[in-house]
């Protein structure tokens, strides 16, 4: 089982900047997908951002152009970098993964198909 922590969330006020990072345990295989769902109460966990083991990124049309996802390989840590922030960024964001696996899930930000999941940090955009 990976262990995956998160930390980096706070309040901001709209047009402010945050970065998020998850610590991850281990990355079991070289073959996996990386990234940040977020969820607010009474909503679907939806996705923000992911990264896949060539490289790729994909995000949510939202927050192309102000959010950057990365990875330290060294360091096993993965960042979300957001800036512009916008009060509909608000929420409960999660890191997640999925080891051993390389398809659509990844792209298309299925949340049933990532096993492993960090307990969320809370980022507050206010007005």
């Amino acid at each position: 089982q990976v262990q995956l922590v998160e930390s980096g969330g706070g309040s901001v006020q709209a047009g402010g900047s945050l970065r998020l990072a998850c610590a991850a345990s281990r990355y079991p295989y070289s073959v996996y997908c990386v990234g940040w769902f977020r969820q607010v109460p009474g909503e679907e966990r939806e996705g923000v951002a992911t990264l896949d083991d060539e490289g790729n990124t994909y995000y949510r049309d939202s927050v192309k152009g102000r959010f950057t996802i990365s990875r330290d390989r060294e360091k096993n840590i993965l960042y979300l970098e957001m800036n512009t922030l916008k009060p509909e960024d608000t929420g409960m964001y999660y890191c997640a993964g999925r080891f051993g696996y390389l398809d659509r899930y990844c792209r298309e930000f299925v949340s049933s198909e990532f096993r492993s999941w960090g307990q969320g940090t809370q980022v507050t955009v206010s007005s």
